[in-house]
């Protein structure tokens, strides 16, 4: 669990998170609300399969 939360793609994604969340509340909901939240949920999924594939990669070397 310590690999998801210090890995700096994951707190990326999570900032990124934040600022999409702040623009959903305070911003028009319209066709490009929808593309940022797409666009975040794909970057996440890279993040979270980047981790993993570093978590791996150490797992082999060792």
């Amino acid at each position: 669990m310590r690999k998801y939360i210090f890995s700096s793609a994951i707190i990326g994604v999570l900032a990124g998170g934040w600022n999409i969340l702040s623009a959903t509340r305070s911003g028009p909901r319209d066709w490009r609300l929808a593309l940022m939240w797409v666009g975040w949920l794909l970057s996440a999924a890279v993040a979270i399969g980047t981790v993993i594939q570093d978590a791996d990669d150490r797992r082999i070397e060792n």
